[in-house]
């Protein structure tokens, strides 16, 4: 068997999202919507810029016609340097934003350890199966954790295998599980989290500056064209249709980015985040993180952003990945005929296929005997584990996706698949999977 090549972290990432420059810049499964942020920000700029040269290419024209340097056309100078400066900071927070690590929590590659053996026995609801290789091992869904105080429940990512730190999320789009998740947003492709939430607050507030610059100024420029229109305002609007487009063009955009400005103050001062406000409302109970609000200011903006927890561009051996069949709504299994070393925990004349320690603990003489077809026959007989942990099952799905199975006693229990699910099922005969 050759040995596995070593490969760079971010080429095996199992999360959804996209790296560049060797794993430098890594952006969302959904980057595409960054370059249409670039252009819905960029155009109207350019438009505004245009215009603006254009105003200044005039004035100097009618100067150096009458002889005269009057200077009109400096404080125009001053408003195109202004909105490039905006602009160019506005673009920059928007890359910050959707081009660095939102503050992923590292993957584990096995479960962590049950802190105690009565874990293996519990039957408490709050005990769940949570691994498919090793599916004897309970662990608590959730788990205390004292914050500031306050005992603040952390649940357990089934996809992270880990129990989340306090105030990360999972995120479905990207796959991962964030720190200090906010949001995941669209129109910078990424995860709002830790690492990027103070560039994602600077770029929406410098949005809401931008639209309210070029709002204000084509609003001068219509009403300083009036005496060319006989001081009509109609006919100066209709005269200078560019700044009409770009007045509707900021006023429809200022209530996008002007309210979610406004709502993020609210989120800062308050010490929340957007999931947070969602889903637990801390109006109806206290929230365990807020400060006042200077203090809660100083949280974003005068600390240090915490370094990545991953090392993208280093170096990792590439592994086979064995996929979990609790995933799997209600299979059945078509072992094939090759029988598994259970002493030595591999299959025979493979190098390395290691089974769990709870699979080696089991004992099989029982089920073994129970596991004949009512005529004794050993043909039909069903041989249990017999399928290569390397090698993909054969899967048939049955019924609806809600329902999964689970061998239980020499039984086969169907159960809830949900993370509630209750521990009465039903259940049917072992010897139903054949051969």
């Amino acid at each position: 068997m050759a040995n596995p090549k070593p490969k760079r972290l971010y080429q095996v990432w199992n999360g959804n999202n996209r790296f560049f420059c060797g794993g430098r810049l890594i952006f969302g499964p959904d980057v595409a919507s960054v370059f249409l942020s670039t252009l819905l920000i960029a155009g109207p700029s350019c438009a505004f810029c245009y215009q603006v040269i254009q105003k200044i290419h005039k004035y100097e024209m009618h100067e150096s016609r009458h002889g005269a340097l009057a200077y009109t056309h400096i404080p125009h100078f001053f408003v195109l340097i202004v909105e490039l400066m905006i602009t160019i900071a506005n673009l920059v927070f928007l890359f910050l934003t959707s081009g660095r690590d939102p503050g992923i929590v590292p993957r584990n590659r096995t479960p962590p350890e049950s802190e105690s053996d009565e874990a293996l026995d519990s039957s408490s609801p709050s005990m769940e199966w949570i691994n498919g290789t090793s599916p004897h091992v309970k662990l608590p869904r959730t788990k205390d954790v004292l914050v500031n105080g306050f005992i603040v429940k952390v649940k357990y990512c089934d996809t992270c295998l880990l129990y989340r730190p306090p105030r990360a999320s999972h995120c479905s789009i990207c796959n991962n599980c964030v720190q200090k998740f906010d949001h995941h947003c669209p129109w910078v492709g990424q995860c709002i989290g830790v690492r990027n939430y103070p560039f994602f607050f600077l770029f929406i507030s410098s949005s809401t500056l931008l639209c309210f610059y070029v709002f204000t100024f084509s609003w001068l420029n219509i009403f300083e064209d009036k005496k060319k229109y006989g001081n009509s305002l109609w006919k100066s609007m209709m005269g200078e249709i560019l700044s009409l487009v770009l007045i509707l063009y900021t006023f429809i955009a200022v209530w996008f980015v002007g309210g979610l400005t406004v709502f993020h103050i609210f989120l800062i001062s308050t010490n929340q985040t957007t999931y947070e406000n969602f889903r637990y409302r801390y109006d109806k109970r206290e929230n365990p993180y807020n400060k006042s609000i200077l203090e809660n200011f100083r949280d974003v903006y005068c600390t240090k952003i915490p370094p990545s927890l991953n090392n993208f561009r280093s170096w990792v051996l590439e592994e086979v990945q064995v996929e979990s069949m609790t995933n799997n709504p209600c299979i059945d299994i078509v072992c094939p005929k090759e029988k598994m070393d259970l002493e030595l925990g591999r299959k025979p004349g493979s190098s390395n296929a290691p089974i769990s320690n709870a699979l080696k603990k089991l004992e099989y003489s029982a089920s073994h005997d129970n596991m004949k077809v009512n005529d004794g026959s050993e043909e039909d007989e069903v041989i249990p584990f017999a399928f290569p942990i390397i090698q993909h099952p054969i899967v048939h799905v049955r019924r609806d996706s809600n329902q999964c199975c689970m061998v239980t006693d020499g039984r086969v229990s169907d159960g809830d698949a949900d993370e509630g699910s209750s521990p009465n099922q039903s259940s049917y005969p072992l010897h139903s999977l054949r051969k």
